[in-house]
């Protein structure tokens, strides 16, 4: 494939178009979705995460500027803070987008506490049914997965996943749900150039074998993968991801970086449309944080090229190269 001449391209440039929804068991949803971790406040919220501040108004109007042209995936959690109440705010004049949000297990919880979780995000999120619904660790498989099929029955919730699962983890959540007649809609995990874990281990290909979406999250790592951010150009060390991707570990990105600057100047992109179409061309609907109203232009973009299968390989290849692996500390080894 030729790559575009640039001047040629900037010429061209158009205010990105409506983002063509795909269709899935029975709903049309974007080939993208908005994160929204960022957007709350309080603990592991966006202040105390990734050293973000952003109004109710500017996250209406970033909400707007996504759903308006035709974004409409929008994915939370109980625990991203507040995050839950502010995207409720912000989607108040707009009922026709899709919720992603999610259950925390732990040891210590009783049998209706996934109940009064979904409840309590319905509530935040001013709906009365979740498009969909997961359980965000894979703590007692057996356990939460059948908390969900009593929501599923009853029409609460539309589709239920699983995030931060390992493939063996996945196919004994689907078998639980088979015995009640349901099925597994989409695994949610950590994904991007450096983080393909679930690419090798079979993960995608079992999502697409079963007619279950796999979303991607931190395909841009936090913003690491941005020209934004560098070994000389550092996150706010006060914040958790500051010392997540801290010197060393942005030092060592730098060889990825650098290959991907390269190719997003030959396709006339930026860093981060390069991580995103990676993504999409590896089978995946990206989850993207958005902080910005500029950024939901940059991701339509993302949406209107593709990259050949050299460079996508290449860029594994580089990655695997440097040995970087990132994980949060809500990821469980898998």
């Amino acid at each position: 494939m030729q790559k575009p001449n640039c001047v040629s391209v900037i010429i061209q440039k158009h205010i990105p178009g409506f983002v063509k929804s795909i269709r899935f068991r029975g709903m049309d949803i974007s080939p993208v979705g908005i994160g929204t971790a960022a957007w709350g406040g309080g603990i592991n919220g966006g202040g105390q995460m990734y050293g973000s501040s952003i109004s109710a108004n500017e996250l209406s109007y970033i909400f707007r500027q996504a759903s308006a042209q035709g974004i409409d995936l929008f994915d939370t959690s109980p625990a991203f803070g507040t995050s839950e109440t502010a995207l409720g705010y912000a989607s108040r004049t707009n009922r026709s987008v899709k919720f992603s949000t999610k259950f925390i297990p732990s040891g210590f919880q009783t049998k209706k506490a996934m109940r009064r979780s979904a409840m309590n995000s319905m509530e935040a999120l001013g709906t009365n049914v979740l498009d969909f619904y997961g359980v965000q660790t894979p703590a007692d498989v057996n356990k939460w997965t059948s908390e969900l099929i009593p929501l599923l029955d009853e029409g609460l919730v539309k589709n239920v996943g699983v995030s931060n699962h390992n493939l063996d983890q996945i196919i004994q959540a689907q078998e639980v749900l088979e015995k009640a007649g349901h099925s597994l809609a989409y695994v949610q995990n950590h994904y991007s150039i450096i983080s393909h874990e679930e690419r090798d281990e079979g993960i995608i290909d079992w999502c697409r074998e079963n007619n279950a979406l796999f979303f991607a999250y931190m395909v841009l790592e936090q913003g690491a993968l941005t020209r934004r951010y560098s070994s000389s150009s550092l996150f706010d060390p006060g914040t958790y991801r500051g010392r997540i991707y801290n010197q060393q570990v942005m030092n060592a990105l730098s060889p990825l970086k650098a290959e991907m600057e390269k190719l997003a100047d030959s396709y006339c992109v930026s860093d981060s449309q390069i991580a995103i179409a990676w993504s999409i061309g590896r089978g995946a609907i990206p989850i993207v944080g958005v902080t910005r109203s500029s950024h939901i232009g940059g991701i339509i973009s993302a949406l209107e090229f593709t990259m050949d299968d050299d460079d996508l390989q290449h860029l594994e290849n580089t990655a695997e190269s440097i040995k970087v692996d990132i994980k949060g500390f809500w990821e469980l080894e898998v």
